[in-house]
């Protein structure tokens, strides 16, 4: 930690569900210790099934203690799983689930969700289940590519943010608030 702290550069950190907030607002000390805003990004890799009883207390503890982060989701890792057929797939709903999860706790919070970290691939390949193609576990083996991490295909991506870009511009919406119409114009 103490050599991450003399970088200049900005850093991320990934944030698990077994990371407590008094642990993190440390760790944020000891990386940001003028309390640069824009060095430090929070990726939070939580599991769509984690991210809403672990996240808020996150936020909390950070907002409350006046540091500047930037908060960032990865949906990828927290939601690996292996498929009956063995590959080792994340499901497109439950990807979904965590990106629409993390910026309601910022909304919930007064706080800012700073950016969505995704593994996609232009390729039309069949390595995370689900979307509007609706690939299942048996399609994997049908162009599974990768070497590494599963990756969503090009109309997956396309349609994640689509579905992001509805979420932030209705939650934008929600926020605007009516001038206030002068007298007399």
């Amino acid at each position: 930690m103490e050599y991450f702290r003399g970088i200049k550069n900005p850093i991320g950190l990934k944030c698990g569900p077994s990371l407590k907030p008094d642990e993190l607002v440390r760790l944020i000390d000891i990386l940001n210790p003028d309390n640069e805003p824009g060095r430090l990004t929070l990726i939070c890799r939580l599991g769509a099934d984690k991210a809403g009883e672990y996240l808020p207390a996150l936020v909390r503890g950070v907002k409350r203690e006046g540091r500047g982060v930037v908060w960032s989701c990865d949906p990828m890792h927290g939601n690996t799983i292996t498929a009956e057929s063995g590959y080792k797939t994340r499901p497109f709903d439950r990807i979904l689930h965590e990106v629409k999860t993390f910026f309601a706790v910022h909304a919930a919070e007064g706080t800012h969700g700073g950016g969505v970290h995704l593994e996609m691939t232009g390729k039309d390949v069949t390595e995370c289940t689900g979307g509007a193609r609706a690939i299942s576990d048996q399609d994997l083996n049908d162009r599974y590519h990768t070497l590494c991490d599963p990756r969503l295909n090009a109309e997956q991506a396309i349609e994640l943010a689509f579905l992001l870009a509805e979420l932030l511009k209705a939650d934008r919406a929600a926020k605007v608030k009516p001038l206030a119409v002068a007298a007399g114009l």
